[in-house]
């Protein structure tokens, strides 16, 4: 029976929920619509994440409870990086799996649709180069904050990660086509737009980098704030950085990996800076823009950290003084150099670790977001709190805020920030929007 109706549910990283709205577009042009919530669909597309081992775990879990209780299920597409890790090989380990298409190739999904529809069981996990933008539809509606992937990819090859065999080579768009689909996602409501790539600042065109995007996408009228996400410190470069203290829409914030404090580890690791040249870079950002919020990510317990390489990790932690930071216990992921090692850390020494790690950020993050009290900013409005008259916004530097409004969504409110806690801020509107 051909699907009438779909539903999406994406794991993992920006780039996946990028991915999943895009297939929801291609899925809308042919003629499919969104299932109401509440509703089973004729079509479930899991857009899934293999970075580690609980994200594909999940996935799998949730494959499980499609089945209904008449015993029927949906038509099943196993997408993403999970699709592109395990191929055909997905459908052995789930034979409620319909189709598997790779995060490269998903723009073919109403060709394999229509094969399994006709009880074919098509597998794609083809690596074009970069061609499926061609063939997905152009953006339309678009939310208050809008993804757009500028890049692809990486060639990194660090030794814990898998995203290269999983998303291919680095690959960046063409400038004219991501200036066009900013203008379209402006057109079509979105006040922020959020640059997307496995190392978004490693895009390049035409002898163009990220830093001449991002000034070339500012002068979009009705465009008022500008992010990317997530750069390699190995990218950031010169004229990137200036960008920050000249481009006024560009947001005071930065997600710049480090992964570790101990320099040995980041050998290991296979990462191309070392802690100095990441601090280096750090004070260069803050000479650039004196606000700027800094976050991070840190992975505990590679194989061989040593309680001394931990505590460099706490060193570099508090020098950058990160306003918001997210870690992660290692996951050895197959084919990987690392997984391969034989001095892996026991569980119950990364749990400890983790436990340490997630309390200083935590303490770092508060005070933050405590600095930041008193202080007057925009507030993009995003959605309904929970509070009837409540809307939730984000403030420049990605902090999650709290205000009494009636104002709509994708509003931009003058607002002073009064109250900060561990994850949130509150805010008040200031006497122009309060009038």
């Amino acid at each position: 029976m051909t699907p009438k109706t779909f539903k999406i549910k994406s794991f993992g990283c920006q780039m996946n929920v990028y991915d999943g709205e895009r297939i929801s577009e291609l899925l809308g042009e042919h003629g499919l619509a969104a299932a109401a919530d509440g509703e089973d669909a004729d079509l479930v597309v899991l857009n899934t994440c293999h970075i580690r081992e609980k994200a594909a775990e999940k996935a799998y879990s949730d494959i499980g409870r499609l089945k209904r209780e008449d015993g029927s299920k949906p038509l099943i597409a196993l997408a993403g990086c999970v699709a592109q890790a395990e191929g055909a090989e997905a459908k052995t380990r789930s034979p409620m799996i319909d189709m598997v298409v790779g995060p490269q190739a998903y723009h073919r999904l109403p060709e394999m649709i229509a094969q399994a529809s006709r009880g074919a069981r098509p597998v794609d996990t083809d690596m074009p180069a970069i061609s499926k933008f061609d063939a997905l539809p152009k953006r339309r509606a678009a939310a208050p904050s809008a993804f757009l992937t500028v890049q692809e990819g990486c060639d990194k090859f660090c030794t814990y990660c898998v995203v290269p065999y999983t998303r291919g080579a680095e690959i960046s768009r063409p400038w004219g086509d991501i200036v066009a689909e900013a203008q379209a996602l402006v057109e079509g409501g979105a006040r922020e737009i959020v640059l997307l790539g496995q190392n978004v600042n490693a895009w390049e065109h035409e002898g163009r980098g990220l830093a001449d995007l991002i000034r070339a996408i500012a002068k979009i009228d009705g465009l008022e704030r500008i992010r990317y996400t997530t750069s390699h410190p190995a990218d950031m470069n010169d004229e990137l950085i200036a960008a920050h203290g000249e481009v006024e829409k560009l947001m005071p914030y930065l997600h710049l990996p480090v992964q570790s404090g101990s320099d040995r580890i980041l050998k290991s690791m296979n990462r191309s800076h070392s802690t100095e040249s990441y601090l280096r870079t750090m004070e260069k950002m803050r000479a650039a823009r004196s606000d700027i919020a800094i976050s991070g990510d840190f992975i505990v317990g590679f194989p061989g950290e040593t309680d001394e390489d931990f505590e460099a990790t706490l060193r570099i932690l508090d020098a950058v003084r990160y306003a918001a930071a997210y870690s992660f216990k290692y996951s050895a992921r197959p084919g990987t150099p690392a997984a391969a090692r034989d001095d892996q850390v026991p569980l119950e020494v990364m749990d400890q670790r983790l436990r340490r790690l997630h309390e200083r950020i935590g303490e770092n993050q508060l005070a933050f977001n405590r600095s930041t009290v008193g202080r007057d900013i925009q507030l993009l409005i995003e959605r309904p709190g929970r509070r009837s008259g409540q809307m939730i916004g984000r403030s420049p530097w990605l902090q999650s805020v709290h205000v009494e409004t009636g104002a709509a969504p994708g509003t931009m409110l003058d607002v002073t920030l009064t109250a900060a806690g561990p994850n949130s801020m509150t805010g008040a509107l200031r006497q122009k929007d309060a009038a």
